[in-house]
C-alpha cells in the first residue's frame, strides 16, 4: 500500500503541464503589453525631444521673431521690443487690426513660448499690446 498509483502521477503531470502552459501564455501576454508599452514610451520621447529641439533654439526664435518684427504691415504700429537674457517684451500703445491680426496669425503659428499677452481695446480699429515671449 506505500506505492504511488501511476495514474496519480500522471494526472498530477497533466495538472502541472496545464498549470504552466497557463502561467506561460499570462507571461506572454504582460512581455507583449510590456513591449507595447516601450513603444509607446520610445515614440514620446522622440517627440519631446523633438519639440526640445524646436522651441529651445533661443537663436532660432529671435531670428524668427525678428523676422516677423521687421514686416512692413507692422511698421506702422511702432512697436517696442525690450531684449532680455531668457526673454523678450512687445509693446505698442497704438496699433491697428490689421496688424494686430497679422502679427497674432505669426506669433500663435510659430513656435514661441508666450508667458503673458495682453490686448486693450483704444477704440475700433486701435488696441494696445502688452507681450512676453520667452525661451
Amino acid at each position: 500500500m506505500n506505492r504511488v498509483n501511476p495514474l496519480y502521477v500522471g494526472v498530477f503531470l497533466v495538472f502541472v503541464l496545464i498549470m504552466l502552459s497557463y502561467k506561460l501564455s499570462n507571461v506572454k501576454n504582460e512581455l507583449q503589453d510590456a513591449k507595447d508599452a516601450y513603444k509607446e514610451t520610445s515614440k514620446l520621447a522622440t517627440d519631446l525631444t523633438s519639440l526640445k529641439d524646436v522651441y529651445n533654439n533661443k537663436k532660432s526664435l529671435q531670428k524668427s521673431l525678428q523676422r516677423v518684427l521687421s514686416n512692413p504691415i507692422l511698421k506702422p504700429a511702432l512697436i517696442q521690443q525690450d531684449v532680455k537674457k531668457n526673454s523678450t517684451t512687445i509693446i505698442s500703445l497704438a496699433m491697428d487690426i490689421k496688424a494686430l491680426n497679422f502679427l497674432m496669425g505669426k506669433i500663435l503659428n510659430g513656435t514661441y513660448n508666450i508667458s503673458s499677452f495682453k490686448v486693450k481695446k483704444l477704440s475700433d480699429t486701435k488696441v494696445s499690446l502688452d507681450m512676453e515671449i520667452k525661451w
